[in-house]
């Protein structure tokens, strides 16, 4: 998703400017592959996940804290939103241990990357109760430890969002959404339940995989539904906060 001409930062303010609460959680992948190919560090991915060393970690952390959320936070204030940026760090939003396998289970050494255990949302809900916009960068604190965790921005969304009780969960994408075949346009599926996605969930690869175990974990932990679509057009945005397009998983 880009915002370069301010398209989706105009439907954000057109939707709270409706009422709609909204809580932004960011990711940051191309912004991060800029960096490290600057700083001349390699990278792997695995699984959808990418393997994140301390000194990446750095570097990530740098990039979604200061560069991505800096960049949106502004954006979203030209268009008229009082937006605030924070880190899953801040107010220890975010906590986690230590991913050790891939979404099929196969084990995997992936470094400091997170699994959400635990959510704290008393900062989130005081910057709403000021009528701020959270604007959130996927990073956790690793419990028992005093560093930090590169979190999948989709899963870090579905943790907030079930612990938030959300009514929608919406990821945005590259894609129209949840393919049966993908990258064939006419398998997408428009509509379908958690517990028939998690039994084809192995099916997916590379990043929609983390994708589809983010609807299912924010459905599992509180959300009321989640939509998928392709993020390149701001109008699939205020569509899904219509309640149509891409691909809706419910309950």
């Amino acid at each position: 998703m880009k915002d370069e001409s301010g398209a989706f930062s105009k439907a954000i303010a057109a939707a709270i400017k409706e009422g709609i609460e909204l809580v932004i959680v960011h990711g940051g992948g191309p912004q991060i592959d800029a960096a490290l190919l600057e700083a001349g560090i390699e990278s792997q991915i695995i699984g959808g996940f990418r393997v994140t060393t301390p000194e990446i970690f750095e570097i990530v952390q740098s990039v979604l804290a200061g560069q991505v959320c800096a960049a949106i936070v502004s954006n979203l204030r030209k268009a008229g939103v009082n937006a605030a940026g924070i880190s899953g760090r801040d107010g220890n939003t975010l906590q986690g241990i230590r991913m050790t396998k891939i979404l099929d289970g196969t084990p995997a050494e992936l470094g400091l990357v997170g699994e959400v255990t635990q959510v704290e949302t008393e900062l989130i809900i005081s910057l709403l109760e000021e009528n701020f916009t959270p604007v959130i960068s996927p990073l956790a604190n690793e419990i028992g430890a005093e560093n930090g965790l590169n979190v999948n921005a989709d899963i870090a969304a579905a943790a907030i969002a079930g612990e938030l009780k959300a009514e929608s969960l919406i990821v945005l994408t590259d894609v129209s959404g949840i393919y049966r075949n993908y990258p064939d346009p006419s398998s997408i599926i428009s509509e379908i339940s958690a517990a028939e996605l998690a039994a084809m969930k192995n099916d997916f690869q590379g990043g929609m995989a983390p994708k589809v175990a983010a609807c299912l974990a924010a459905i599992a932990a509180g959300a009321t539904k989640v939509r998928i679509i392709d993020g390149n057009r701001a109008e699939n945005l205020l569509l899904a906060l219509a309640g149509t397009g891409g691909t809706l998983v419910h309950a």
